[in-house]
């Protein structure tokens, strides 16, 4: 067999490496989200046209989401995991590829990790929203405090612990604040009894915003929704502060394509797209440089007053917590 020119080789070559190099590159990306299927659509959507870039999106409760993580751990099958608390983020760190977020500055320090291993990318408010068309301004309680008064017996819609986490971080956070002893839980007791205990979320928000349920403890998002929507609900945030808590993202270290997992956070955590998921579904954003007058009266994150929380040691006691949570609810009923 003859051989090539020289030239022609190094020709053949280039062509070889440049086919190579294509077939490398990745037009796809896999997240794992929490978030529901409008948020997820709203993302992939966005992030498609923005770089051409698919992302395929495997969606559920973020405890499957982890536990999918640690079994794939010597093989992972996703990019990103996103939606997902701070707390989990904090514990799941050895499964994260550390990466420094663009415009990582724009969010507290409380709502992103010091290594860079994961960013806040939305904030969710605990609240106590109120259907106006039940219960007047007037007669509105403003704090924790109020809810313990027997005229709400009833009226409070409140989702069990055992099925919401952020059910479990108010109730905690209420523990905590109130001095984490026998007297806290006594107040706590009081507190429940008024409400009505409900098995998920949605019933709380759609109870409250048909009025079936005056009150709701409840989320900042779900009551700007309802209104928005035109029913007659208020967001209360209680004058003795409430508990705030950090959803965020993190790139799985060794996942199939790190280049479009870096687009894919940095997409995730940008002024734009948070700017966009706040116009769309009421989500406040973790980074403190977006205006939220786009949506109404959401006031300013640092107007709330947030109590501290120790969701690493509520996390850690969550089983011995729930059981005597619900010992706490069935006592009441």
């Amino acid at each position: 067999m003859k051989r090539l020119p020289a030239c022609l080789a190094t020709l053949a070559l280039a062509v070889v490496g440049t086919v190579t190099s294509a077939m490398a590159a990745s037009d796809h990306v896999v997240l794992y989200s929490a978030n529901d299927d409008t948020v997820n659509k709203l993302v992939a959507d966005g992030f498609k046209q923005s770089t051409g870039i698919t992302v395929n999106v495997i969606s559920t409760g973020s405890g499957v989401l982890f536990r999918r993580i640690a079994s794939e751990q010597g093989n992972p099958q996703a990019d990103v995991v996103w939606g997902v608390s701070a707390a989990l983020l904090k514990q799941n760190g050895k499964y994260f590829q550390p990466y420094a977020v663009k415009g990582r500055e724009a969010v507290p320090e409380l709502y992103r990790d010091p290594n860079n291993l994961w960013v806040g990318t939305n904030i969710q408010v605990v609240t106590i929203n109120r259907n106006s068309k039940a219960i007047p301004d007037a007669d509105a309680p403003k704090r924790w405090e109020d809810l313990l008064d027997a005229k709400w017996k009833g009226r409070i819609a409140y989702t069990d612990p055992a099925n919401s986490g952020f059910s479990y971080a108010a109730a905690t956070a209420l523990l905590q604040a109130w001095g984490d002893n026998d007297a806290a839980w006594q107040k706590f007791g009081k507190l429940v009894a008024n409400t009505k205990v409900l098995n998920r979320s949605t019933l709380v928000f759609d109870g409250n915003g048909s009025g079936e349920y005056p009150l709701g403890i409840s989320l900042e998002y779900a009551g700007n929704l309802w209104a928005h929507n035109g029913a007659p609900v208020e967001v209360g945030y209680p004058a003795d502060g409430t508990v705030a808590l950090a959803e965020g993202a993190a790139i799985i270290k060794g996942g199939p394509d790190l280049e479009n997992a870096q687009k894919l956070i940095d997409y995730l955590a940008s002024k734009p797209t948070q700017e966009m998921l706040l116009k769309a579904t009421f989500r406040r954003p973790a980074r403190q440089d977006v205006d939220l007058s786009a949506v109404g009266k959401m006031p300013a994150f640092k107007e709330i007053k947030v109590l501290p929380y120790d969701d690493a040691k509520w996390e850690a006691a969550r089983a011995d917590t729930l059981r005597r949570l619900k010992t706490t609810i069935q006592e009441t009923r």
